[in-house]
């Protein structure tokens, strides 16, 4: 079974608006619901959870029934932090998925997930154990010296951009929440699902990434994002 879990617990803060931005309609459909669609539209996902910001639950419950999001089968409240609201998703799901089943993590506020890109996470998960979205970087990245100059750059070639959709067994999965929040390894800060598995010792693998997967976390990503929807691929590129 390939279970997606969907992070929409933020207050969305940097957007600057009056309701968190997971929930700002655009073209008169909420960003949520575009992140919904993309998973429901996938052959291969069986189920979607939404760990939601209290007070919303009933809202995606009708969203939901409204933009047809059948898959919907849980709304779980977040937690103070980002960690801790993946943490609540994965919880919820003991008793309800096996060791075996893929979960598939991703933010509610990435609403262009390509088909192709959960298509390889799921891939990787199962030939590995887990698979993260990955692209490589395009610019020279320096590191700093002090507050005005460098003398170190990382070369490019050796790094890679990661972020969401990522995949794990549900079984290494829960074991990892369990053990970080027992220990407090990996779950302050900006710490996410993939860097607590490196910190406690996991290996990761990489999968498809796309550039078009944008988070909005400012005005200027929701333009971003508008634009993508209008915008119509010229025939003539391969």
């Amino acid at each position: 079974m390939n279970v997606a879990i969907i992070i929409a617990g933020g207050s969305g803060s940097r957007m600057g608006q009056d309701i968190p931005k997971q929930f700002i309609n655009v073209y008169d459909k909420p960003v949520l619901i575009y992140t919904l669609e993309g998973f429901q539209k996938h052959p291969q996902i069986d189920a979607i959870e939404v760990v939601c910001i209290d007070g919303w639950h009933d809202i995606v419950w009708a969203y939901a029934k409204q933009f047809n999001i059948t898959k919907l089968k849980w709304i779980v409240s977040g937690g103070k932090s980002g960690q801790e609201s993946i943490r609540n998703g994965v919880y919820n799901l003991e008793g309800i998925c096996s060791d075996d089943d893929n979960i598939i993590i991703h933010d509610g506020i990435r609403p262009l997930v390509d088909e192709t890109v959960l298509s390889d996470i799921i891939i990787k998960c199962n030939q590995y154990g887990n698979g993260v979205t990955s692209m490589p970087y395009n610019e020279q990245i320096f590191v700093i010296d002090d507050e005005i100059s460098t003398v170190q750059y990382i070369p490019r070639e050796t790094l890679r951009r990661v972020s969401t959709p990522q995949a794990y067994k549900f079984g290494k999965l829960d074991w990892a929440y369990h053990e970080a929040f027992e220990k407090e390894i990996g779950i302050y800060g900006s710490s996410y699902t993939n860097t607590m598995m490196v910190e406690l010792g996991e290996r990761l693998y990489f999968a498809a990434g796309s550039d078009k997967n944008i988070k909005l976390t400012t005005k200027d990503d929701l333009e971003m994002f508008k634009a993508y929807l209008k915008s119509d691929k010229d025939n003539w590129l391969k």
